[in-house]
């Protein structure tokens, strides 16, 4: 019997007065939650929200207000009951959730920290990588402290590329529209496709595998596909990967359900598409790859049920390079086709990843939209939507913990470089680092969340601004902090300013490779203190060979003494790599799929960083006296 809860529920923003937890189910509920010594929550119409998405799908975002605060550093075990319109029995976890469970336990727990003293972080789960899967492992590391408040994160932060709706399987493609059938998720209307709707792409013998060839041309009789998807050929680091392009937005949700939860693959029929010779095979090694990333969801679910988990967005939740330079926007915004494509990917990031994070962020136009879409799906009411996404400027947030934590929108606010439509743009503009300092004043110490680095390797940086200079910044993903000189100025200014915080720490994603570097002024003795502390991918890696090759060309070109650091806009930062401890040969970064976790002591400086993997833990630093934090390996301009 197919489970009424699709997926979750996933714990969200977590605090003393307020619990958030996001779900999705098979039909119209009423909630209430029970927790220790305490009388049932009955959740109101201002605590449950309830969207329809399909003929039986709804996704719900429960907003607790608790007038009795909860303690804090304390193993809080919660039961998300439910019941059906019109029945008076409620259904408790004990029934439906033993799945969130872990052994010997009959509720899934959580803990609220009173310090932002400890979490975990990591970016880029693609499902059909070959890597185990990180959050799989994450799980597994909980466990065997999950009865010890103390020894918990704080939280869990998934800083981008939760869903990669830019390269997606074969047989991950054929489970998402068999699970829009049996959901009966709304169809739509393609204005500016060579079909008509969903039902007539989903029938399409172009469905599969030649998605890109559906893709209409512009005015300038350019093929759209060449360069709307024209960051997916990359010959230097990648291969084309947008041949199954999600479309939809029903294609999108069912994504999210796809990834997070193993009930929505439960009772799929294993019929597969009519494919030939080589694209066959690769359905056939997709699927092998899929099944071991299905087996590790339950595992996944349970994990997000028991840590506060905060998201944001970067380009594959929507497309690859999205908003790289002004030309591609231009380009992408100009074709309704495309802007489908990607109001669609914003919607889903909405419903299944950002109004968890701040839902009060939300209120007004947005939620009003999505309503309205809901009432009335499809046509006027999902353009009206796509709209108000494009223009929101808030999916930045921040959170009052101890040190203050600041996620950064490094994707919808950029600088464009208005000399040249084609040079990449600045990850943030003006205005919004302007509102950065403003939120990093009267703050001893932040972590900032950036789903790019902000301090990356330079050598590969530097390939980068070689073809840039070419013309070609997406055939290399030319986006970092410093591609952009207006932005890289501010943003250097910004750490350097007296009233700015003493210690930043800044946790990234985004690469595939993992790195630590600990960041200081030249010649400016005291504050600030930066560290850099970069853990991706979840479920992804860089191609190996060259990774090795990029790093030891790094070490000898970028070296303490090379007189090539005076060319770069660093050179006034003293930058110290931390390898990972037991590397050979000298390696700065870790190539190998898992989660990042970081502790801080109490002046927010990181005092342990780590990588979760399959195979074991990888310290980049060992825990150690705040007046040995200092002692580190050889500095480098990197």
């Amino acid at each position: 019997m197919a489970s009424t809860i699709l997926a979750g529920p996933v714990l969200r923003r977590c605090r003393p007065d307020r619990l958030v937890f996001w779900l999705a189910s098979r039909e119209p509920l009423s909630f209430r939650l029970l927790l220790p010594e305490r009388e049932p929550v009955l959740l109101d119409a201002g605590q449950q929200h309830q969207l329809q998405v399909g003929e039986r799908c709804f996704i719900q975002l429960l907003d607790v207000a608790l007038e009795q605060p909860l303690p804090e550093d304390t193993l809080l075990p919660y039961d998300l009951q439910w019941r059906q319109d019109g029945e008076r029995e409620w259904q408790g976890m004990a029934n439906w959730g033993q799945e969130l469970c872990y052994p010997g336990e009959t509720l899934p727990s959580l803990v609220i920290r009173s310090r932002l003293d400890d979490m975990l972080h990591g970016s880029c789960r693609k499902p059909h990588h070959g890597a185990a899967d990180g959050l799989v492992a994450a799980d597994g590391w909980l466990q065997g402290r999950r009865q010890r408040p103390e020894q918990r994160p704080a939280l869990l932060m998934l800083s981008g590329d939760q869903i990669y709706a830019d390269d997606v399987a074969g047989p991950m493609l054929t489970a998402i529209h068999q699970l829009i059938d049996e959901l009966g998720l709304y169809p739509e209307r393609l204005e500016g496709a060579l079909v008509a709707d969903s039902a007539e792409l989903f029938a399409s013998p172009l469905n599969y595998y030649r998605r890109h060839e559906l893709l209409p041309s512009t005015e300038a009789n350019l093929p759209l596909q060449k360069r709307f998807f024209e960051g997916a050929r990359k010959p230097i680091f990648t291969t084309s990967s947008a041949a199954n392009h999600l479309i939809t937005l029903s294609e999108m949700l069912a994504m999210y359900l796809l990834v997070w939860s193993a009930e929505p693959w439960r009772g799929l029929p294993s019929a597969r598409p009519g494919l030939d010779g080589e694209l066959a095979a690769r359905y056939q090694r997709e699927r092998e790859r899929l099944e071991a990333f299905v087996a590790g969801l339950p595992a996944v679910r349970r994990l997000l049920a028991h840590l506060p988990t905060m998201m944001i967005f970067d380009d594959h939740d929507v497309t690859d390079d999205w908003n790289l330079t002004a030309a591609w926007e231009e380009t992408a915004y100009g074709h309704p086709f495309s802007r489908r494509i990607i109001g669609n990917a914003l919607v889903g990031y909405l419903l299944c990843q950002g109004w968890g994070n701040a839902p009060d962020a939300f209120k007004g136009e947005p939620m009003q939209r999505l309503r309205d879409w809901s009432e009335r799906p499809g046509g006027e009411c999902q353009d009206r939507l796509i709209d108000c996404l494009l223009r929101f400027d808030g999916w930045q947030y921040s959170l009052d913990t101890s040190p203050k934590l600041l996620v950064l929108d490094t994707r919808t606010r950029r600088w464009r470089a208005e000399s040249n439509f084609n040079r990449p743009s600045g990850l943030m503009d003006w205005e919004a680092l302007t509102e950065l300092q403003g939120e990093l004043l009267h703050h001893d110490a932040v972590v900032v969340v950036s789903p790019t680095p902000v301090f990356g390797v330079k050598l590969i940086e530097v390939i980068q601004k070689i073809f840039t200079w070419f013309g070609k910044p997406l055939l290399v993903d030319a986006e970092n902090w410093m591609a952009h000189q207006g932005t890289a100025n501010v943003i250097l200014n910004i750490f350097r300013h007296t009233r700015t915080p003493a210690n930043y720490v800044i946790l990234s994603g985004d690469v595939h490779y993992s790195f630590m570097y600990d960041i200081r002024l030249r010649y400016q003795k005291g504050d600030p203190h930066l560290w850099q502390i970069t853990s991706s991918g979840i479920k992804n890696e860089f191609p190996h060979r060259l990774l090795d090759v990029l790093d030891r060309l790094n070490r000898w070109l970028y070296a303490p003494r090379s007189p090539l650091n005076w060319f770069t806009r660093r050179r006034r930062l003293e930058i110290t790599p931390h390898p990972p401890l037991g590397a050979s040969r000298g390696e700065r970064l870790l190539n190998r799929a898992g989660i990042g976790h970081v502790r801080f002591n109490e002046q927010g400086e990181p005092v342990l960083v780590q990588q979760i993997t399959a195979d074991g833990v990888v310290d980049f630093i060992e825990q150690r006296p705040r007046e040995l934090a200092a002692d580190a390996p050889s500095r480098s301009g990197c």
